[in-house]
């Protein structure tokens, strides 16, 4: 079975959706619709068409097809959570560092069912918080997780292996994985690296010190980011741009390289090189 998981706010009308599943059944694979952003508005899918939940029908899928952008790509790995089903991205985004096609490329989408396309695997976080020396939370990131206060200035104290890398004020910190260093941490200038890597980059947000830069770890690496002195401010744990948890003061945020990877589709038609130096010109 094939998942194709449209963005209805991307792809009005699921016209490029219903195109891709055509193909697929005309090839004489079987396909499930399943939705993308369907609880956060007014747009619904056409009545003809019938949603299913990813995370329901995932162990059965060969592979899933996202039509819309990267932020659609990270809701869809969400839904797959740790589920080892390669992913074909369509981009119908701004940037779409993470699709794999572009609308006029969809007749590649068949050969790389067929499994004549490489994978790529991006390595994950895993991430934890220790409140009162009781871990409440327990998830994991396919691009970043970042610590940053309700606009107000917040204090963090940066950890790697025990060792103290930094301390600072400021708006926040992103952890986020190479597949994430072209987000949110590129954003706030930290740097670009290939998503095939495996490195734990560290990028402070808008620091109170001028001369901090980020910080690009090794795989093994156990990142360990305190919350100092919040008190009365307020801040809040994201992961992949989804905000899970209201930080509180001394809460310790522990994030490592997961065992578990998330597999891309990789077309091979333009290098990273290519695709960065076309989408940042």
């Amino acid at each position: 079975m094939i998942a194709v998981c449209p963005n209805p706010f991307r792809d009005l009308d699921c016209h490029i959706t219903r195109d891709i599943i055509a193909r697929l059944e005309a090839a004489g694979f079987t396909t499930c619709v399943c939705p993308l952003f369907l609880e956060e508005g007014a747009v619904t899918l056409p009545a003809d068409m019938k949603a299913t939940k990813l995370s329901s029908v995932a162990e059965n899928c060969r592979m899933v097809v996202v039509v819309g952008g990267d932020g659609t790509i990270l809701a869809a790995a969400r839904q797959l959570h740790n589920t080892s089903v390669p992913i074909l991205g369509v981009n119908l985004g701004t940037k779409g560092f993470m699709t794999t096609l572009e609308q006029d490329e969809l007749d590649r989408i068949i050969p790389a069912v067929k499994g004549q396309m490489r994978l790529s695997r991006r390595m994950k976080l895993d991430v934890s918080v220790i409140r009162d020396g009781k871990q409440v939370l327990s998830d994991s990131a396919l691009n970043d997780a970042v610590m940053h206060g309700y606009g107000d200035c917040i204090k963090m104290t940066v950890y790697c292996n025990g060792d103290r890398i930094t301390q600072f004020s400021g708006d926040g910190i992103i952890l986020s994985t190479p597949t994430g260093s072209t987000g949110y941490s590129m954003s706030a200038g930290g740097p670009i690296v290939e998503p095939d890597a495996e490195n734990i980059i560290i990028t402070p947000i808008c620091p109170h010190v001028m001369g901090l830069r980020s910080f690009v770890l090794g795989p093994d690496s156990e990142v360990s980011v305190r919350m100092e002195k919040l008190h009365g401010r307020r801040a809040y744990l994201s992961l992949d741009g989804n905000s899970v948890l209201d930080l509180a003061n001394e809460d310790i945020v522990l994030v490592k390289r997961s065992p578990n990877c998330t597999l891309m589709v990789d077309a091979g038609l333009r290098s990273f090189y290519e695709i960065t130096y076309e989408k940042l010109r």
